[in-house]
C-alpha cells in the first residue's frame, strides 16, 4: 500500500466521522435557538384513520383538540365576535397579555410582558383551557397561511370534550369546527 492511499484512507476515516460530529453539533445548537414558536411548528403525517397530523419526535409533543369558531385574516372581525362569544357563552377570553400591534401587523406579547425572551413577538396558547383567544392558525396547523389567524375557543386533552363543546358553540358560530393538532409543550426557554 503506498503512502498515498494510506493516508487518503485515514483522512477519510478522520475526517467523515468529525464531520458528521460538527454537523450534528451545529444541528443542536440551532434547536437550542429556535427552540419557540418553530417548535410548534411540525412535519405533516397520515395517522391510521387517514387523517392529517404532526409529530417531531419528542415526548414534550401531545395531541390536543381545538374549537376554533372561525378563522380569517381580519383580526378586529375575529376580535369582535370574540366578544360576543364571550358574552353569550360566557367563556372567559385569555389574551395571555398579547394585543395587535398596527406597526408590525401581528399579534404580539406586550413590549413590556415579563417574559423578556418573547417580549413583543407572538406566542401561542399550548395548554389545554377553556378561555377565547385569537391565534395563528399555522401554528398548529400546517396547511394554514402565515396570516391567518384563528378564534380559538377551548383547548382540549380527548375529542369527546372538544365534540360537547362544539355542540354548544355551533349555535353561536355556524362555522365552528374542531382541529386536532400535535402541540409543543416543552420548555420553550
Amino acid at each position: 500500500m503506498s503512502f498515498n492511499s494510506y493516508f487518503s484512507k485515514m483522512a477519510c476515516i478522520i475526517i467523515i466521522p468529525a464531520t458528521l460530529l460538527c454537523c450534528n453539533s451545529k444541528q443542536v445548537e440551532t434547536k437550542a435557538k429556535n427552540d419557540s414558536l418553530t417548535a410548534t411548528t411540525t412535519a405533516s403525517v397520515k395517522d391510521s384513520s387517514g387523517s392529517s397530523t404532526s409529530d417531531i419526535g419528542t415526548t414534550d409533543n401531545v395531541t390536543l383538540y381545538f374549537t376554533i369558531a372561525d378563522t380569517g385574516q381580519n383580526y378586529f372581525a375575529l376580535r369582535e365576535k370574540m366578544f360576543v362569544l364571550n358574552k353569550a357563552l360566557n367563556i372567559p377570553i385569555d389574551t395571555m397579555n398579547r394585543y395587535y400591534n398596527r406597526e408590525k401587523n401581528e399579534i404580539i406579547l406586550s413590549e413590556n410582558d415579563e417574559d423578556d425572551m418573547y417580549r413583543g413577538e407572538y406566542f401561542p396558547r399550548r395548554f389545554p383551557s377553556q378561555n377565547l383567544s385569537l391565534e395563528y392558525y399555522h401554528t398548529y396547523i400546517d396547511n394554514s397561511t402565515q396570516k391567518n389567524i384563528a378564534l380559538v375557543t377551548g383547548i382540549y386533552e380527548t375529542r369527546k370534550s372538544a365534540d360537547s363543546a362544539l355542540t354548544i358553540l355551533r349555535p353561536y358560530a355556524v362555522h365552528a369546527f374542531v382541529v386536532k393538532a400535535i402541540v409543543y409543550e416543552g420548555c420553550v426557554h
